[in-house]
């Protein structure tokens, strides 16, 4: 059985899902894939997790970075898992490009290449946003492109982490020594 509430962000509305395990969604409301894969049987509840959660939320919406990770129950298929994880270690205030995240996957299973497309379709899937940082990937030269919860809401979060600099202006990430990447 699953559960969610609600969290009004300075940015917007906040659906957040969880069951027994631990955290299963975080969408903006009406962001792309909003509320994908949560159980069509699901009751409003207020459990611990949700109040771990808007903890967290409240944290890092006043511009700094929280010293602790909700309980997650991150559920997808295994390249989507893998691709998750990787999104989970890039650090508050940085970026990654998506090939940047295709070569890790690539080497990870032994491959000559990975499709930057793949993962930008895994990370567009992410169910868990903010908290599994989507918003920190960003396009081959620096680019802000796609989020599910809207370009807008991506420069905001960027912006609050002060990782948006020359990104927002579609050049290169300031993390990367000012070179454009492949």
């Amino acid at each position: 059985m699953q559960y969610t509430s609600h969290y009004e962000s300075p940015i917007g509305g906040i659906l957040l899902a969880a069951d027994q395990k631990g955290l299963t969604g975080l969408w903006f409301d009406g962001q792309k894939y909003y509320a994908n894969h949560l159980d069509s049987e699901h009751e409003e509840k207020n459990l611990p997790i949700f109040e771990e959660t808007k903890r967290w939320l409240t944290i890092y919406f006043s511009g700094r970075e929280p010293d602790f990770t909700p309980s997650l129950h991150i559920k997808g298929s295994s390249f989507q898992l893998a691709v998750w994880e990787i999104l989970q270690k890039i650090p508050y205030g940085k970026t990654m490009t998506y090939g940047e995240i295709a070569e890790i996957i690539a080497k990870q299973k032994g491959l000559p290449h990975m499709s930057a497309q793949a993962v930008g379709g895994a990370v567009g899937h992410n169910r868990i946003s903010i908290i599994v940082p989507c918003h920190r990937v960003v396009g081959a030269n620096g680019s802000l492109t796609g989020y599910a919860g809207g370009i807008d809401k991506k420069v905001k979060l960027l912006a609050l982490e002060k990782a948006v600099q020359n990104e927002a202006r579609g050049e290169s990430c300031p993390d990367k020594g000012g070179k454009p990447d492949d």
